[in-house]
């Protein structure tokens, strides 16, 4: 006889931080979601919704309202749809994935729009999601992995305070090819550090 473990799963919740909201996606996201996801060069990094294969609102509607909520409830993490806080619009998404629970490990990704990019926001959305997983949730690890070209992708794993690990080589499909991946992670100890040195903390 075995015993049946049941999957943990992480609490739905809304966080908030100065320009931002992050909440669950829901249907009214789908053509935001489609026209994000589509971008170039969203698409150069992240091959959704596998290699090879084009985005389609199909695709959207299916992360809305199907895979992103299975993700809590599977146990794989959380999903975000990160939003303007001022004007309520879609910025892109957010979200824990390949979470380790007896490890208390997990890895954070995220892409934004291309109007959202370049302000900061995706830092914004990223510290927001490790610190809630480290300090809120108990975490002991959150990854960050970006293809070693994609530098705007590392300059925001620099920002939220992660370390640069190494490279994994030739470690993610791309729709043209293979690429490495920058590996970075941010643990308790770099929080408690960050905020010792912030007087605002």
């Amino acid at each position: 006889m075995t015993d049946t473990v049941e999957t943990p799963m992480m609490p739905s919740v809304v966080l908030q931080t100065e320009r931002l909201v992050l909440r669950a996606h829901t249907r009214g996201d789908i053509d935001a979601v489609f026209r994000g996801a589509t971008d170039c060069d969203v698409q150069r990094w992240l091959p959704m919704p596998r290699p090879g294969a084009p985005y389609t609102r199909a695709d959207a509607e299916h992360w809305c309202l199907i895979a992103a909520p299975h993700a809590r409830a599977a146990g794989d993490g959380q999903q975000w749809a990160v939003m303007d806080a001022e004007t309520g619009a879609y910025a892109g998404s957010v979200g824990l994935n390949r979470t380790m629970w007896r490890a208390r490990s997990t890895e954070v990704g995220y892409w934004l729009c291309s109007w959202a990019r370049g302000r900061g926001l995706a830092t914004e959305a990223v510290v927001a999601v490790s610190r809630w997983a480290l300090i809120d949730q108990g975490f002991e690890r959150v990854e960050l992995k970006a293809a070693t070209g994609n530098t705007a992708s590392r300059r925001v794993a620099g920002k939220a305070g992660f370390t640069y690990e190494g490279t994994e080589r030739n470690a993610m499909p791309l729709h043209e090819g293979r690429t490495d991946l920058a590996v970075y992670s941010l643990i308790p100890a770099d929080v408690r550090e960050a905020g010792a040195a912030d007087p605002r903390q």
